[in-house]
């Protein structure tokens, strides 16, 4: 049984492995073949100095796309294997480069015939092939360039657990959650002033009675989220008391949150959401954005923490 190959998408890092460790197998081979004394790994680093007199290990880095210490480690290598000269730039004395020496440069024939057979043997096999590997692995370069594998399995792992939170409706019951989870971020960041108090110990005649709502994500049974709409005016609800305990934070159980307010506010016939907050608060300030709220100027805030107004206009 082939596990890797059973494996498929998620061992795909292990079968690219595999398959380098089959070129470069048989390319030590051809190397010898060709009287081209290098390890394959060394090859970069050996065609760019090939190509030009000198270069610095920092800009042979970024030419070849790899790390600092990797190239760091192949120059060492090769100047022991007396490949490689170091020295000081011919243009900028202060800056250290490496370049080829004689009997590196006397290597380059070997390569240039070498790199020509084996120009026309990989289109020869890519002719054998259905789809183009080369193309493929240029396209994947790319698209991970502009997001990483981390950050979509990341993006995936919260879309999956986001569908695992439940968004309620407040009723008397969850109260004590409501300040629990208010009280806890408040005080973590700021302190508590009577304006948050009288709300939060009083939700009924200052947020449910004048036409707003609260809301409340369970996650795994326990409330774990809650946000509050207050009604400012006939067209325009507020958005605050909007909070959730760190130990389920990064799996987007604020964005599930915060879209189900948006989606109750339109409910109510809100035409336009407002937000008081704090510049501190980053994590929020980046949801906030990503909801599609941006800055205003109004009339000043009650609460001495907020420093910035934000607000949304509901399509």
């Amino acid at each position: 049984m082939d596990v890797l190959q059973e494996l498929g998408k998620v061992a795909l890092g292990s079968r690219l492995r595999r398959l380098g460790d089959v070129f470069a197998c048989d390319a030590a081979k051809i190397f010898q073949m060709y009287g081209v004394d290098i390890q394959p790994k060394w090859f970069p680093v050996f065609y760019l100095l090939s190509q030009t007199e000198e270069s610095s290990i920092t800009a042979m880095a970024a030419d070849i796309g790899c790390s600092h210490p990797v190239v760091s480690q192949a120059v060492k290598e090769m100047t022991r294997a007396g490949l490689i000269e170091t020295g000081k730039s011919s243009e900028d004395g202060r800056m250290n480069v490496v370049k080829l020496s004689d009997a590196g440069r006397a290597l380059i024939p070997g390569l240039e015939a070498q790199m020509q057979d084996v120009t026309e043997s990989m289109d020869e096999l890519q002719g054998q092939m259905q789809h183009n590997l080369l193309k493929a692995i240029e396209e994947t370069e790319y698209l991970l360039e502009e997001k990483s594998l981390h950050d979509r399995v990341l993006e995936q792992r919260k879309r999956r657990e986001s569908q695992r939170v439940e968004i309620l409706d407040y009723t008397p019951e969850f109260h004590d959650d409501f300040k629990r989870l208010n009280y806890e971020w408040i005080e973590k960041f700021f302190t508590v002033e009577d304006a948050d108090r009288e709300l939060l110990e009083h939700p009924n005649e200052r947020i449910l009675n004048p036409g707003g709502a609260i809301l409340l994500a369970r996650y795994e049974g326990e409330i774990v989220g809650v946000c509050a709409l207050f009604r400012k005016d006939d067209e325009t609800l507020e958005l605050a008391k909007m909070a959730v305990t760190p130990k389920v934070q990064g799996r987007s159980i604020g964005w599930t949150l915060g879209c189900a307010a948006v989606d109750k506010a339109r409910s109510l016939g809100a035409k336009k959401l407002h937000i008081d907050s704090n510049t501190k608060l980053k994590a929020a300030m980046k949801l906030y954005a990503k909801m599609g709220f941006v800055r205003v100027v109004g009339p000043p805030s009650p609460y001495e923490k907020c420093n910035i107004q934000l607000e949304k206009i509901l399509d």
